[in-house]
């Protein structure tokens, strides 16, 4: 830290009568700590401004922040985060909010299917589950481009008055159970640009869907649609989504019980990805050293010149 009438790129007369920047002083100091000790970042500030020394690549102009800019410049400083942490934090929020949007759905969609059937029928709660399942999916790939352009299963929908959704969803889920070259040669532009999905969440035909409503059509239209961006979210809420649309028996015997990111992380960081990073720290330590060791060679060759 410097006073805020000090320019961080002139230099300052030191107490051995030696002149350095803010930064080069700052780097001096740190050639003084241990090898594993060293920073990766030099920050050096002078109240007005913020410059941010990448030492991975210590001859490159430094990120310059404005105090007055701090606000929206703030994510430069997202090394000082744990990234990882950070990450599941972040990850946790999307996921209980995107959570609340497929409660939503569930249930506006249960009132769809009671309206013509018993929910309690095996047949119609597999069909809600699986049919969950799908628009999640087709929500997630709306916002990936995964099946083509962006927004284009929102347009789809927008397209169609509610009560032509249901014959819509029909003949869509087919389409995308058929690989391309299989398709109907005169099946319209709407749905031919429409990606095929493998894996066979679209195999079931057996699947019935409801008449849709107003308001099933607005909540997945504008609340997951245009109001949330799914491709954010971590994937593996899909496994919860899955997870519930088995039965406890057929989840028991497959084993097929949704792992948070968390828990995966507490099992797979100590077995072997902490080693990893340390191993990647030090490859990149090793970086630094070079390019250190390079510009103390082309020094000395010019003072050899000179």
């Amino acid at each position: 830290m410097k006073g805020s009438n000090k320019d961080l790129t002139e230099e300052i007369t030191q107490s051995g009568g030696i002149k350095l920047t803010p930064f080069k002083q700052a780097w001096r100091y740190s050639e003084y700590l241990p090898q594993e000790e060293k920073p990766r970042w030099i920050i050096i500030s002078n109240f007005n401004e913020i410059d941010i020394h990448d030492m991975n690549n210590p001859l490159s102009d430094p990120t310059v922040i404005m105090l007055k800019d701090l606000t929206t410049k703030y994510k430069s400083f997202d090394f000082m985060v744990d990234q990882t942490a950070q990450q599941i934090i972040d990850e946790k929020k999307l996921s209980v909010a995107a959570g609340d949007l497929v409660a939503k759905i569930y249930n506006e969609l249960s009132k769809a299917y009671s309206l013509h059937a018993d929910l309690n029928d095996e047949r119609i709660q597999k069909s809600l589950n699986m049919l969950i399942v799908r628009l999640v999916f087709l929500l997630y790939a709306d916002d990936t481009g995964i099946l083509g352009s962006n927004d284009i299963f929102q347009h789809f929908l927008e397209r169609r008055e509610a009560q032509d959704i249901r014959q819509g969803l029909i003949e869509l889920f087919r389409v995308l159970n058929t690989p391309e070259d299989d398709r109907d040669e005169f099946l319209s532009e709407e749905f031919k640009q429409f990606k095929y999905v493998n894996g066979g969440m679209f195999s079931d035909e057996s699947v019935v869907i409801p008449q849709f409503t107003d308001e099933l059509q607005r909540l997945i239209v504008e609340d997951a649609g245009r109001g949330f961006n799914w491709s954010s979210i971590s994937p593996t809420i899909f496994g919860a989504v899955f997870e519930s649309t088995l039965n406890p028996e057929t989840r028991r015997e497959g084993g097929m019980h949704y792992t948070s990111v968390e828990n995966i992380h507490k099992v797979i960081d100590p077995l072997f990805l902490n080693d990893l990073n340390k191993e990647f720290e030090k490859i990149r330590d090793i970086s630094v050293v070079s390019v250190r060791v390079l510009k103390k060679h082309v020094n000395s060759k010019r003072n050899c010149q000179n």
